[in-house]
């Protein structure tokens, strides 16, 4: 074991979480940190680890950014040719993790996963910087490619192809939307006995049930 990793220590005390003072709706208490992270000005405060798994199981995970959050769930974008497309063409359940480090703060998020309708892409696409636009049609997510220049040289030649704003979305790009079954909420506190509150989602999709667990 590293000495100097093992005498690592962080006391939290930033903040406690009460059962009496979170929301009933568990997606309005999500908005609401949201946008306490945004106010505090942290680092891609959207930014979320999602956890897929394939069919047999074998899990993977990797940070992307959360595009919208309503009642309806929360909304990323990818490659449905990805790696993460076909765990999710082959396994629909995930998780998200969100960490806001500075506010002492993580949710955690577990649900099943469908694609948004194409015209719900659409508007995003259309809503992205020319560059990002060309990204998506240029990578083969996932795919192994011979060198950073091919990558470039495609990225011009699309480029020059589509000089203008007229960029066409990709078929096999787009939304997805994960909703949501379970959300934890987690408030660091001082000795690691830190606040967690699960909401879990009734029988027959009718509110919530609210949890507190031990930490």
């Amino acid at each position: 074991m590293d000495p100097s990793l093992a005498k690592m220590r962080h006391e939290y005390a930033l903040g406690a979480l009460r059962k009496t003072e979170v929301d009933p709706d568990p997606i309005r208490q999500f908005q609401r940190w949201l946008q306490e992270a945004i106010a505090a000005r942290l680092p891609e405060p959207n930014a979320m680890t999602v956890a897929t798994a394939d069919r047999t199981g074998r899990p993977y995970a990797r940070v992307l950014l959360l595009k919208e959050c309503d009642a309806e769930g929360f909304v990323f974008f990818s490659n449905y040719r990805s790696d993460k497309g076909r765990q999710l063409a082959e396994n629909p359940c995930a998780a998200l993790v969100f960490l806001w480090l500075e506010l002492e703060r993580q949710v955690r998020v577990e649900g099943k996963v469908s694609r948004v309708a194409p015209a719900e892409s659409e508007a995003y696409f259309r809503s992205r910087p020319r560059e990002s636009r060309l990204g998506s049609l240029v990578s083969r997510q996932s795919q192994v490619v011979a060198s950073r220049r091919a990558l470039d040289e495609r990225f011009q030649q699309l480029a020059a192809q589509y000089p203008g704003d007229d960029i066409p979305m990709p078929a096999h790009w787009g939304g997805y939307r994960l909703r949501p079954e379970l959300l934890e909420f987690w408030q660091g506190r001082r000795g690691r006995l830190h606040d967690r509150l699960r909401y879990r989602r009734r029988a027959g999709g009718t509110g919530w049930l609210l949890e507190r667990l031990e930490p």
